[in-house]
This record gives structure tokens, sequence and C-alpha cells, in this order.
């Protein structure tokens, strides 16, 4: 009771080491005698009985034959009426039924076989696929030398990839910035670590494994590309943004209605600096499908107000007078020259536009504006032209409000009208902070001292490289 007890821990043992080397059940290995005595009749074509045995009686002994040089068919009885096979008793599992009923099946004479074997169990029938499970993590441990080979293999394989990805002197000479000389690195690194599993699989001889491996990962990989879309886009943004470069650090630009100064590309967003300085950081995959307007690139801008004279003054006269006025102002360049258009005639007014060009490099563009813009109104009033404010049609309801003569005494006679106040223009300012149109370069300072501190994420922007 005791020998029995032991030999069946020695069997859950084998069957504990069996489950797990389950991912290598499928390698090619040495087959035991019983397996490769089925494979053989697997293997082989229709079975014919002798020429001299064409009764059910030859086909019977053939079949007892067969079944009694494989194991796990001794417990099947069979027996033979005009061609039908009738199989019964009990086999230790599914297959080895299934491979009675084949077996049967290819005798030459057999009509058709009815298969009414019943699966074994019992412990005995229960002990000997513990067996087989033991043969299994035998073969397993005489490969494991052949496995650790492969692993080394494919180790150094991969190994030489990094090696060669680590080389960045060379991919950064090759590629246009460091972003995606890391993405070169990354790919070889990525190719090299694949190879090296092919190789190890191939030496195994498991080399359909890969197939299907490689075939769950790209189902999980399309799956993954539908689900990070947006972070995807984002990353391919990045790459063309810093191939195409469409402005520089400290570039004062537009990104559809968000204005700010640059201050880094980074891969996954555009960090810019708001003209009342806050950060602003935009999608990178946003940034790339924007209209982005570029107030630095051409330092010459041009501003432009509206102003309306009286529709019985001159307009003519009046845009020679403003155009020669914004001319001669310090800040406004001569090429281009300074413009006035008549652009509307309006109900009390004509309404005229004056252009002035200025370089950013020298006047700041507000600062300029707002020095222009009183400057032209000043030179039309000094010059007897009147700049009419808008007409409202008043209406007075007797009900509530008092009529235009409530303002004569019971006695007929009228009431002193109130004094009215002298009506004086301010005189001219004469501070010099008030004629400064200098650039104001606050921001850009905090942009430069922002790109000059430590920064967690790389700048994607290359002052040597051209801008689009």
């Amino acid at each position: 009771m005791r020998d029995n007890f032991s030999s069946f821990l020695k069997h859950v043992a084998a069957a504990f080491l069996l489950l797990v080397s389950a991912p290598l059940a499928a390698l090619p290995m040495g087959a035991p005698e019983e397996a490769a005595g089925e494979a053989a009749s697997a293997v082989a074509g229709d079975i014919a009985a002798p020429p001299e045995e064409g009764t059910d009686i030859a086909v019977k002994n053939r079949i007892a034959n067969i079944f009694d040089e494989l194991p796990s068919l001794a417990g099947v009885g069979y027996d033979v009426q005009a061609g039908v096979v009738t199989l019964s008793g009990q086999a230790p599992d599914a297959e080895a039924i299934q491979r009675a009923e084949n077996l049967a099946m290819r005798i030459d004479g057999v009509v058709t076989v009815r298969n009414e074997i019943e699966r074994s169990a019992t412990v005995t029938d229960g002990i000997g696929v513990l067996d087989g499970l033991a043969d299994k993590a035998k073969r397993w441990m005489e490969m494991l030398p052949l496995i650790g080979l492969a692993a080394l293999v494919g180790l150094l394989i991969a190994l030489a990839g990094y090696a060669i990805a680590g080389f960045r002197p060379l991919w950064n000479r090759i590629a246009p910035n460091g972003f995606l000389a890391e993405l070169i690195a990354s790919a070889i690194r990525f190719i090299f670590a694949v190879l090296g599993i092919v190789v190890a699989l191939d030496i195994i001889g498991a080399g359909a494994l890969l197939g299907a491996v490689l075939g769950g990962a790209g189902v999980v990989g399309i799956a993954l590309g539908f689900a990070m879309r947006d972070t995807i886009e984002n990353y391919v943004a990045s790459l063309m943004l810093s191939l195409r470069q469409p402005f520089r650090a400290n570039d004062h630009v537009m990104i559809d209605d968000k204005e700010g100064r640059i201050i880094r590309l980074t891969s996954r967003a555009t960090i810019m600096m708001t003209l009342d300085g806050n950060h602003l950081r935009i999608p990178n995959g946003q940034v790339f499908r924007a209209i982005i307007l570029n107030f630095t690139t051409n330092p010459q801008r041009r501003f432009e107000f509206d102003l309306g004279v009286d529709a019985d003054d001159d307009a003519q006269a009046a845009r020679r007078l403003g155009r020669e006025t914004l001319q001669a102002l310090p800040f406004v360049l001569d090429h281009p020259p300074a413009e006035a258009r008549i652009v509307e005639v309006g109900d009390s007014n004509v309404l005229i536009r004056f252009m002035g060009w200025v370089d950013q490099r020298e006047a700041d563009f507000i600062k300029a504006q707002s020095r222009a813009i009183p400057a032209v109104k000043v030179a039309l009033e000094d010059a007897g032209f009147g700049l009419p404010e808008p007409i409202y049609r008043l209406r007075f309801d007797p009900r509530t409000t008092p009529l235009p003569f409530s303002n004569i005494k019971s006695d007929g006679s009228q009431k002193p009208d109130a004094p009215s106040k002298p009506s004086t223009r301010p005189a001219t300012s004469s501070d010099p902070a008030d004629d400064d149109v200098r650039p104001s370069d606050e921001i850009a300072e905090m942009v430069e001292a922002e790109r000059a501190g430590p920064s967690q994420e790389a700048d994607l922007l290359d002052a040597e490289r051209p801008t689009e």
C-alpha cells in the first residue's frame, strides 16, 4: 500500500512539471515508442488486409493485430458484421477513442464504424496519463541546454542592436534633429530585439510559434492604435514640426486665436508665453493643423486705424493731410510709404483709413499705433476739419418728458438759460515717455530666462535649421 502511495506522489510531481513546461509542448521532440508507432500508422495510407483474408474474420484479425500493438487501446473490444465494425469497451481518453475509430475505418473491407467506446475513469488509467506527463517533463529537461543556447544567441543579437543604436554622434549627423535621431535609435533596438527572438525560436524549432505571437501582437497593435489615436497623432505631429520648423524660439506668433511668444517645442506640445505672461501648452497635433501667423519673421509690420471727417468737408484734403502727418512721424517707415484711403461714406461723415509701416526691431507696434492716432486727429482738427460724432434722433413723449417750452414762466417770460461750460481741448502732453515707441522686451526677456533655466523636456527647435 505504501509503495502504491509513493508511486502516486511521483506521478503527481511529474504532472506539475508538465504544466510548467506547457508552452513548450508544441516543440518537436523525440516521441516515445507508443507515439512513434501511432504516428507511423497515421502517415501510412489505407491498411489493406491480405488478399486471402477478404472476409469479416480477416478484418477482425487485422484490427486485433493493430490494437494489440497500442497499449492505449488494450481495453477496446471489436466485432465485424458485413463490413460494419462495432467498437466497444473503454479507452483512457477522447484522443484514444478517436484514434481507434480512425484506424478501424482505414482497413480495407470496412464499410462503416459504429463507435461505442467509453472513456475509462479508473485510477490505473489516470496513472497512465501521469506517466505520459512525466515523459514530457523528462524531454523538457533534456532540451534545457538547447533552450539556454537559443536564449544566449537571441540576447547577443539584441545587445548588438543596442550597441549600434548607442552611436549617437552618427545618428545625430544623419538625422536633422535630436528627436529624429532618438527615433532611429529606438527603431534599431526594436528591430534587433525582434530578430533575436526569431533566431532563438528557430534554434529550438518553434518558428511557427512566432507567427502566432506576431499575429496576436498585430491585432493588439491595431486596437491600441484606435485607443491611442490622439497620442499617436501628437507624436507624428511633433516629428513633422521638428522637421519643418515653422517658428523659432522667442518668435511672436499667433496659433489660431492663441497669441504669444514661443518658449520651446517638445515631443508632446508647443509651449508659449502669452503677452500677459502666462504659460500656454498647445498639443502638437493641434499646432500642426492650425493657421500660424508669425509676426517675427518679417520685421516690417503695418498698423491701421479709421477716422471720420464731416461730410461737408473736403475728404481728399483730409486724406492728404493725414497721410503727410503719418509720414512725418519719426517711427513710420518711408518705404513702404504711409497711405490713407476713403473706405466709406456714412450718414454724417466720410470714413478714412490711415495706414503706416514700422520696423518692429526699432518701434513697438502697439505703441506706434497709439501715438499715430492722436497725431492725425490733432492735425485734422487744427486744420479745421470736423470729426463729427454719431447723430441720434430724439423722440419726446409729452406724457413723461417736459416739452421744449417748459422753460416759459407763468407770466409769459422766459427762464434764463443755464450757463454753458467753455469747450477747450486739453493741451498736448510733453512727457517724454509718451513719445517713446521703442520695442517692449519684457515678454521676450521672460522667454529667454525660461529657456535658460532647467527643463524636464527637450527642445526640438534648432536655430541652425531654416524655417518655413
